[in-house]
């Protein structure tokens, strides 16, 4: 007798099982860029920004703290991108890159409705985190790529 249908256990399927190996490469790749792109964009664009309200801001980063939170949306928008992005590839992720900015976004407003934050720094932050996460997904994306069916 063969049980069939949701009491049967099914072995899994090659494209459900994730490659770690790509998954690290392409979340150390994300936290890179996600670094670089937030010191360049937030730390010395929006510079000027930032110090017209500059008694919200600590006078210098807390670096540990820093690190951390970008390894931890590094870590978790790589696992975003190879779970939630089945097909894979460069404009797939990119484009749940753009839909994470936009999430961003949303905690942007929030923070400008309670913080006496500029529009300035309010737009910087959402034209940021869409640009950021777009880049990011696009270069997730190019790296974790599931691998094409092999033919007979």
């Amino acid at each position: 007798m063969k049980i069939s249908g949701a009491w049967a256990q099914q072995e899994p399927r090659q494209k459900e099982i994730m490659n770690w190996q790509k998954f690290f490469t392409a979340f150390i790749a994300a936290f890179i860029f996600l670094f670089i792109f937030g010191f360049l964009w937030y730390g010395t664009l929006m510079r000027g920004a930032h110090e017209e309200v500059q008694a919200l801001f600590r006078t210098k980063p807390d670096f540990p703290w820093l690190i951390l939170g970008h390894i931890v949306m590094a870590f978790f928008f790589t696992m975003l991108c190879v779970r939630f992005v089945p097909a894979g590839g460069i404009g797939a992720s990119a484009a749940l890159g753009i839909l994470v900015g936009l999430v961003y976004a949303g905690a942007d407003l929030i923070s400008f409705a309670v913080q006496p934050l500029t529009t300035k720094i309010l737009w910087g932050w959402i034209v940021g985190s869409v640009i950021q996460f777009a880049i990011a997904g696009a270069i997730v994306g190019g790296i974790y790529k599931p691998r094409s069916p092999m033919r007979p």
